[in-house]
């Protein structure tokens, strides 16, 4: 198994969210995290990679990485 394969099996990766309203979040889409990035820069690359363009400056994104997300719908 390759490292970029590896990495998305075991969850390396961010589910990217859009902010519809205030505090109402809907799923954009859940993305392999790419190597060579800063965290911080990852998540940007994220957000790109789940629109296939770049953000407007109005909207309002957040990317969690994939571990976290399956937490979360577990509580």
């Amino acid at each position: 198994m390759g490292t970029e394969q590896a990495q998305a099996a075991a969850g390396g990766g961010y589910v990217v969210l859009r902010e519809a309203e205030a505090g109402h979040w809907v799923v954009v889409g859940d993305v392999d995290r790419r190597p060579g990035f800063t965290a911080r820069n990852s998540r940007r690359q994220a957000v790109r990679d789940a629109l296939g363009r770049e953000p407007a400056e109005d909207e309002v994104y957040a990317a969690l990485p994939r571990s976290e997300w399956r937490v979360a719908r577990q509580l």
